[in-house]
């Protein structure tokens, strides 16, 4: 030993040895092979401390070591202090050789990767340890899985935690470290969890604190990157797994060894695969071994009761150790426990059950009694922890309400007796009980239970009173996660609706831990929330469903914004009311006009990255099934949205999945041109069908159980009825002349229905495959009140309805629901931002789901979709803000056109359907006049005050009419088509003069002072006009591309231009030259606008991103970039689309995929609100800047005005 380190136990040496108490220390020096039992017995036979002082100050480095870190283990922390800067420096050579084998090199990487320590009391299982490390060399550097099984209490862990204290092992194999984890009986919630406190424990040191993962699929591409770079060449060691889908989350080619009592476990994931079971119990004489070693005598000295209580304990490994811990402490107590054990007959052990459940019950009764009376309290409070978690220690201090020091004190007296165990975690300490410990104790104090829970959130209460846990407190996703666990268990009706019904304690728990808990804890805890009223628990359930794709996203939504959309009877908007009005100095947003809005489905989640193609119920209705753009099959919970299964697929993209009848299996099928059939529970691959010719848009089992058939349907043309205890398909229909998108059979299995690219819907007998009906879905986008456009009609998917009279199609964005029998449409709704690939009934036809590109699923509510009749208004409409009223003109189901109050959202009046649909419209400023241009042509002037009712019209377009405005005499209308003249029409004199000299298309216009008028169009050009004489007085040629916006500057002497060539341009209309040429843009420049203040030029481009320029100097000032969310999604969702700035010229408002304000001096976005839909072609803003007005790509009006 050094002369420094020996200097320091003997100046010491007064205070340890009237301080320590030697059993424990021994232990853990044994433990360390720094002590040997023979020195033991010498310490027990003498003056105990002295003579553990003299013996180590005999020996070398490696026993102070031992002997400081036994101190701090054991509570003696002040003592260990005193030696601290005694701890010799560890050599060079120390890292490859120690007395005992194990290197100090080794016993750092076991300590910072988790492993668990020996037991107190170890017997070597030298085959079985030898078995283990001969499988992990068989790893060699590729990614695999070592899975090492047998029966709980048979030893698995230790064994595995044996084997990795190989130094060549871990020098040679795994360089990198080992990180383990003790996993056990896990939900999705639960695994997030062990995912969030891994992926925390291995970033431990970097320099960059990160949030915890939100979900799983974040979390495994954390530690997927983690274990590539900061630790290649490294061991994943998941302890004790249950459930083959937990290892999914872990399949990230990398070299994992699990311990599990299931062999199959590993079957559902790809790699290399090796095995070592491990006996289910001790051999006679192993029992025998450990028991006397924990009361240090010979095998051939142990009483007779010991061969009776090796017998009794049937051979597990814990249960003997925790009657050995008892005779360690009370040695003449061998008849005693014998007996206490036999007295229960361990009738459940008798059975051949997998677990040793009884044994563990009676010995955990009698370890429990041997507890001193304040112990058994302390233990006792143990019994409301929840399975399977791994609590900090911080949770206890809280709830004894004690110093850390202290707690752990109380804790390491139960880990002694094996009450309890430990997970040391870098720094921190978890300590978690058995499940069947755990059940002991619940059993035991079943009646307290309630006090109990009560307990742990009163001193929850006592501790943050009105704070929440923040991320840097080590307790602080214990609380968020069990909380309202143990509200429940104390059955505190009031405080666990505070808790429930807090918008602030959700948008801490969203953002920490995504909403998919939170529903689960509505529907969990529903019977208490609900004592009083419904209505609130349903008010913040149905905010959490329709608003889970927000908050399960990145930058976190201003969840106070979110709950001002909700309706205003509703607790959620009444709170979050409440919260903008206590926070003044944050901008918000009151949606006005939202009353007329019905929501129409239950839950929206966000399951998949990329689009999502294809979406199912199982036949109970309690999971959902989805697949999409990113190859990947998900099963998840249909209340709550919470993932259960997830499956790497296919090759290529995946069309569609279907669960069978029985929910057993689930089939996908894909672009890579195969179909296969999987086990719904496990992800087992069954079956992989490969006749078709092009790929695979749908398949679909029958609907009855017993007999499994599948229909599949292809780009080549062809439906295939499947058999799955055949090989090869079972029938082919012949029909379509395109692609067949969709099929289905009928509820009783008689019929098939199938639709194709061709516009039909096909009917086909099931056995001869004959067909029987053909619908023509393409005529009624012919006739129906929608505005046509160049997109082909694709007939994307169909569902039947559950006593066989309806069928739900879905063509681009929307659905309609069909009578079979009379072919007339039922209801027709929107609800999805892109295109709708799925829609499927629920098997009682009382919900339907759909699925769509915008990456969501969304669970609508059939009833409400049949009789809703909400407007559908066209993004083309007018705005006059007029004596502070708001007046909309907009366009109504594609024929009508109506005058719409904003602040009150009443329709003012409407017109008679109109004989060809409109296409735009204008107000007077005056409010006295309307205009209406028509698809075909045709421009009307309409009269307010008469109802709409005369009107005078003109018919000069040959093409649909693109824009009309009036000037502000209201004497002339100005109006643009799909050609390269303008019209001026004066409408009272029946005059027209036509604007001639742009090449191409007239992209839009805007009027100047004097008569004069600004138009840009996609031939490049920018020209002034004299709109009495129509002759253009200056011509531009401003851009390679064409022009999309221009704006002219307050002060009249500027316009800007931009363009899709990427380049945005401020021009002199004095000198008709350019002044500045902006050209930092990547994308299409699409629009832009002066501030009121004359020195600054918003632009907005095609990536979602805004420029803000010095006019004078051109200089670029400011860069609003698009932070990316999740998968790389713009700011806005899409282009930007229009600009405006506030009247001061500090704010500015953009519209896109959502809107956004910003902060112009400091670039920070200040508030985002987010529509139902989603292209928004422009925002009309009041003089105020306080009233804006837009409509989404769904017909939705929005009239929002500032909080």
């Amino acid at each position: 030993m050094d002369v420094k380190s020996r200097n320091y136990l003997l100046m010491n040496r007064q205070a340890l040895e009237n301080d320590i108490k030697t059993s424990y220390i021994m232990d853990r020096m044994i433990s360390d092979e720094a002590l040997t039992l023979q020195e033991e017995e010498r310490v027990k036979q003498q003056e105990r401390a002295a003579m553990l002082i003299n013996i180590i100050l005999t020996k070398d480095n490696n026993s102070y070591r031992s002997f400081y870190n036994a101190l701090i283990h054991e509570g003696y922390r002040d003592l260990a202090a005193l030696l601290q800067d005694g701890i010799p420096a560890i050599s060079s050579g120390y890292r490859k050789s120690s007395m005992d084998g194990m290197t100090s090199y080794v016993k750092t990487i076991l300590c910072e990767g988790g492993v668990p320590q020996r037991p107190v009391v170890f017997v070597t299982r030298s085959k079985l340890v030898d078995a283990i490390k001969k499988k992990l060399y068989c790893l060699g550097n590729d990614p695999g899985w070592v899975t090492v099984y047998g029966m709980a209490g048979c030893g698995k862990t230790v064994l595995t935690a044996e084997a990795l204290r190989d130094p060549q092992l871990l020098e040679d194999y795994f360089p990198g470290g080992v990180h383990w984890i003790s996993v056990g009986k896990q939900d999705k919630a639960g695994l997030l969890i062990k995912l969030q406190n891994l992926c925390s424990r291995l970033e431990h040191d970097s320099t960059l604190s990160q949030r915890p993962p939100l979900n799983i699929e974040e979390a495994k591409d954390r530690l997927r990157l983690l274990m590539l770079r900061k630790y290649p060449r490294s061991l994943l060691v998941l302890d004790d797994i249950w459930d083959s889908w937990v290892l999914k989350a872990f399949d990230n080619q990398c070299q994992v060894l699990i311990t599990s009592r299931d062999r199959s476990v590993t079957d559902a994931v790809s790699g290399n695969k090796y095995e070592v079971h491990v006996e289910s119990g001790l051999a006679h004489e192993k029992g025998l071994e450990i028991l006397s070693l924990f009361v240090n005598m010979k095998i051939s000295e142990l009483p007779e009761q010991a061969n009776c209580l090796v017998r009794e304990c049937k051979g597990s490994p814990l249960v003997i150790s925790l009657i050995g811990a008892l005779l360690r402490d009370f040695p003449n107590r061998w008849e005693y426990y014998l007996r206490q054990l036999q007295n229960k007959q361990f009738k459940r052990i008798r059975k051949s059950s997998s677990y040793d459940y009884e044994a563990l019950d009676e010995a955990m009764s009698i370890s429990v009694e041997q507890l001193d009376d304040n112990y058994k309290d302390y233990y006792k409070d143990l019994s409301i922890l929840p399975k399977d978690v791994k609590v900090p220690t911080k949770v206890l201090c809280i709830l004894w309400d004690m110093e850390t020091e202290e707690v752990e004190d109380i804790l390491q007296e139960f880990v002694n007796k094996s009450l309890l165990f430990c997970d040391r975690n870098g720094k921190s300490f978890h300590y978690y009980l058995h499940d069947l410990q755990l059940d002991f104790l619940t059993e035991k104090n079943r009646n307290q239970l309630q006090e109990l829970h009560k307990n742990i959130v009163n001193q929850y209460k006592k501790y943050y009173k009105l704070n929440t846990p923040v991320l840097s407190q080590e307790d602080c996703m214990y609380w968020y996660n069990f909380l309202a666990y143990h509200m429940a268990g104390a059955n505190m009706q009031e405080e666990l609706r505070d808790l429930m019904f807090s918008l602030d304690w959700i948008k801490a728990k969203t953002e920490l831990v995504g909403p998919a808990h939170l529903i689960h804890e509505y529907v969990e805890y529903s019977s208490i929330l609900d004592q009083k009223d419904s209505t609130v628990r349903e008010n913040f359930q149905e905010f959490l469903s329709l608003n889970g794709h927000l908050l399960g996203r990145q930058p976190f939504p201003d969840i106070i914004q979110l709950g001002l959309c909700q309706p205003e009877t509703s607790e959620v908007y009444q709170q979050a009311k409440l919260h903008a009005q206590r926070e003044t100095g944050t901008f918000y947003l009151e949606w006005i006009n939202k009353k007329s809005l019905k929501n129409l489905y239950r839950l929206v989640v966000r399951p998949h990255r990329d689009a999502v193609y294809h979406a199912c119920f199982s036949k109970d209705r309690q999971r959902i099934a989805s697949c999409g753009a990113d190859k990947t099959l998900q099963v998840f919970k249909a209340e709550s949205g919470e993932r259960l299964l997830e499956i790497n697929a296919h090759d290529d993209e995946i069309l569609c999945c279907a669960f069978s009848a029985d929910g057993e299996f689930v089939a996908t099928c894909s672009s890579d041109k195969k179909v296969k059939v999987w086990n719904s529970r496990t992800g087992q691959c069954m079956r992989v069908y490969e006749e078709h010719s092009e790929q695979v848009n749908c398949c679909q089992f029958n609907n009855s159980s017993g007999r499994y058939l599948l229909a599949t349907c292809s780009n080549d043309t062809y439906i295939k009825i499947w058999d799955l205890n055949e090989k090869y398909c079972r029938n082919t229909m012949i029909g379509h002349e395109n692609s067949v998108n969709h099929c289905r059979f009928s509820p009783n299995d008689e019929y098939v229905a199938s639709c194709s690219t061709d516009g039909t819907v096909k009917l086909w007998a099931a056995c001869s495959g004959n067909e029987l009906k053909n619908i023509e879905i393409k005529d009624f986008f012919k006739n129906a009140d929608e505005q046509p456009d160049d997109v082909e009609v694709l007939v994307k998917c169909c569902s039947w309805s559950r006593n066989g009279d309806v069928i739900l199609v879905v063509a681009k964005n929307k659905l309609l629901l069909w009578n079979i029998k009379s072919l007339s449409k039922v209801a027709y709704c929107r609800g999805h931002m892109s295109w709708v690939h799925c829609v499927a009934f629920s098997p009682d036809g009382s919900l339907f789901l759909t699925s769509s590109d915008d990456q969501t699923v969304r669970i609508w509510e059939t009833k409400k979709v049949c009789k809703s009749s909400d407007a559908v208004l066209k993004s083309e409409l007018d705005v006059v803000f007029h004596n502070g009223q708001v007046m909309i003109l907009a366009i109504y189901n594609q024929k009508h056109l109506q005058l719409i109050n904003g602040n009150t959202d009443n329709v003012i009046m409407q017109t008679a359907a109109q004989e060809s649909p409109i296409s735009c419209c204008c107000l007077s400023e005056d409010l006295k006049f309307a205009a209406l241009g028509q698809e075909s042509g045709t421009i009307k002037v309409l009269n307010p005050k008469f109802n709409f009712n005369s009107s005078r019209k003109t018919c000069f377009f040959m093409t649909p009419v693109q824009d009309c405005r009036f000037t502000p005499d209201c004497q002339t209308l100005i109006s643009s088509a799909h050609s390269s003249v303008i019209q001026v029409w004066n409408w009272q004199l029946s005059e027209c003069v036509f604007l001639r000299g742009h090449k191409e298309a007239i992209k839009d216009f805007r009027l100047l002072e004097n008569s004069k008028l600004l138009s840009w169009s996609f031939d490049g050009t920018v020209k002034v006009w004299n709109i009495t004489t129509g002759n253009p007085e200056k011509d531009f040629a401003c851009h390679g591309g064409a022009v999309l916006s221009c704006a002219v500057s307050p002060d009249g002497s500027k316009f800007s231009s931009t363009s899709a060539d990427k380049t945005a341009k401020i021009w002199s209309f004095e000198s008709s030259s350019v002044l500045h040429e902006l050209t930092d843009h990547e994308a299409c420049v699409r629009c832009c606008t002066f501030s009121p203040n004359n020195k600054l030029l918003a632009t907005g481009d095609d990536k979602g991103e805004i420029r803000i320029w010095d006019i004078s100097t051109g200089a670029l000032l400011h860069f609003f970039s698009p932070v990316t969310v999740d998968e790389g999604e713009p700011t806005h969702g899409g282009w930007v689309t229009d600009l405006s700035f506030s009247p001061d010229s500090k704010m500015l408002v953009s519209s896109g995929g959502y809107l956004k304000w910003w902060n112009v001096t400091t670039g920070e976005s200040l508030q985002t609100f987010y529509t139902n839909g989603t292209n928004l072609k422009s925002i009309h803003v009041s003089p105020n800047f306080k009233i804006y007005v837009t409509v989404d790509n769904l017909g939705i009006l929005y009239v929002l005005q500032k909080f």
